[in-house]
């Protein structure tokens, strides 16, 4: 009885599918083994397509930030700026809690319970994140600039402010918090940034 043909390589199906599993159970979380296990292919042809276990994490976190994380740049190119934040914050509600799996967002979630041999890895993720910062920070800086922004509000500050709101929904959602319960948590921040806005001349 001849064997039976090898499955047929697809990088960009093992990328998806490595991404998901890293997504779900961490970069330490997730073994060689399970790589295996869910790509469907040899460990020798996973080292050969992506050089190592890190590599293949790395790409797989590029690949989540071009595409399901890139809901964060669309909503900062809103102009008004409590639009862009509040579909920044509502985009990242319905990603984080999206079923059967709250997931977070995989740059937060994969960072928990690395350990001193993957302190690089860990620096890595957090620039990530402090990138994310930087680009709420920035967006704020410019709605200051605009003139939505009241004279005594701090762009930085508020920058600050709702990229923590942001990665907080992300831990929330890892944990089981409802939609709902964090849309809520969304609607009482934005309070905060209602306070900020400058008030049109009459």
């Amino acid at each position: 009885m001849m064997a039976g043909r090898p499955r047929e390589f697809d990088r960009d199906t093992a990328l998806n599918d490595a991404r998901d599993l890293f997504w779900r159970c961490g970069y330490e979380g997730t073994s060689m083994s399970s790589l295996v296990a869910t790509l469907g292919i040899a460990s020798a042809r996973i080292y050969k397509a992506f050089g190592s276990k890190e590599q293949l994490f790395r790409e797989a976190v590029a690949h989540y930030e071009e595409n399901e994380g890139g809901f964060a740049e669309r909503a900062l190119r809103e102009p008004d700026i409590t639009h862009a934040i509040s579909r920044l914050l509502e985009d990242a509600v319905l990603l984080y809690t999206a079923q059967p799996l709250h997931l977070g967002c995989m740059v937060v979630s994969s960072t928990s319970g690395l350990s001193d041999e993957n302190q690089s890895l860990a620096e890595w993720l957090s620039q990530q994140r402090n990138q994310r910062t930087q680009g709420i920070i920035d967006r704020f800086r410019r709605a200051a600039q605009e003139g939505q922004l009241s004279a005594d509000a701090s762009a930085d500050l508020l920058g600050n402010y709702f990229a923590t709101v942001l990665h907080g929904l992300s831990v929330q959602a890892r944990d089981g918090v409802s939609r709902n319960d964090l849309s809520q948590v969304i609607a009482l921040s934005l309070r905060l940034l209602e306070t900020a806005r400058s008030v049109p001349d009459r």
